[in-house]
């Protein structure tokens, strides 16, 4: 069975609270059960979330060389860190960068990913089933 492992970064431990109208009020720990259930037969999902940079960084070296696919929405750090994405070119698992918003569609300083170019895709825009869609992406 596939291993998955999805990184939320900073601000994402709100969803539910923060700015519902961008990001829905449903919290990720509920959506991510849901997210389990749906995925049992074909996938282990586990799940972790920081507002560190530097721990999305451990976290991917940690796992990047064993597992079948990480999913990593690095919130504001999607838009700065070059660490990340350095982090991202040096490890064998393939990394699908999600955003709950379409970032293209946002506040200029958004529309710019460092992710972009070192992640196999980018889903974006479609809320949390955009988690949905990369765990479909990374099974095919």
């Amino acid at each position: 069975m596939k291993k998955f492992l999805i990184i939320n970064g900073p601000n994402l431990n709100l969803l539910g609270k923060r700015e519902p109208e961008i990001y829905g009020s449903q919290s990720f720990e509920d959506y991510f059960e849901l997210l389990i259930e749906k995925y049992s037969k074909s996938c282990h999902l586990s799940y972790y979330q920081t507002n560190h940079e530097g721990a999305i960084i451990d976290k991917i070296q940690e796992v990047g060389f064993e597992i079948d696919g990480i999913l990593l929405n690095a919130g504001g750090y999607t838009h700065t860190s070059i660490a990340i994405a350095d982090c991202i070119s040096a490890v064998d698992t393939p990394v699908i960068e999600v955003h709950i918003s379409d970032i293209t569609k946002r506040e200029p300083f958004r529309k710019q990913s460092y992710l972009e170019l070192v992640c196999k895709a980018s889903i974006m825009g479609h809320g949390l089933k955009s988690y949905d869609l990369a765990v479909d992406f990374l099974l095919d």
